[in-house]
């Protein structure tokens, strides 16, 4: 078993910056890959970004390069969404997921285990 618990998100002005925090806990989650997903309404949800405890970032949405950057501190078994220059089309709600196989992240899409969401809101 792996528990998300994802905090940070808030309103902001285009332009401005959040930074999401996803803490995960249980015994083997060092094994996990961990990404973050938006959900807008009306559109699919999509990988956001993701990262392995003991690798390099992996992935980075086209709609987010050079704006969000995804990282981890593997002492506190947290990862991080440093989100910059953000825009009205990046509200949403933001969920940390995990995958055991990268794959089923990365390329599927899917996870094993959920946060609970926060949401961002960014007005024009």
């Amino acid at each position: 078993q792996v528990q998300l618990a994802e905090s940070g998100g808030g309103s902001v002005q285009a332009g401005g910056s959040l930074r999401l925090s996803c803490a995960a806990s249980g015994r083997t989650v060092s094994r996990y890959t961990l990404g973050w997903f938006r959900q807008t309404p009306g559109k699919e949800r999509e990988l956001i970004a993701a990262i392995r405890w003991t690798g390099d970032s992996m992935h980075h949405a086209d709609s987010v390069k050079g704006r969000f950057t995804v990282s981890r501190d593997n002492a506190k078994s947290t990862i991080y969404l440093q989100m910059n220059s953000l825009r009205p089309e990046d509200t949403g709600d933001y969920y940390c997921a995990a995958a055991l196989a990268a794959h089923t992240l990365v390329t599927l899409r899917r996870a094993d285990y959920w946060g609970q969401g926060t949401q961002v809101t960014v007005s024009s």
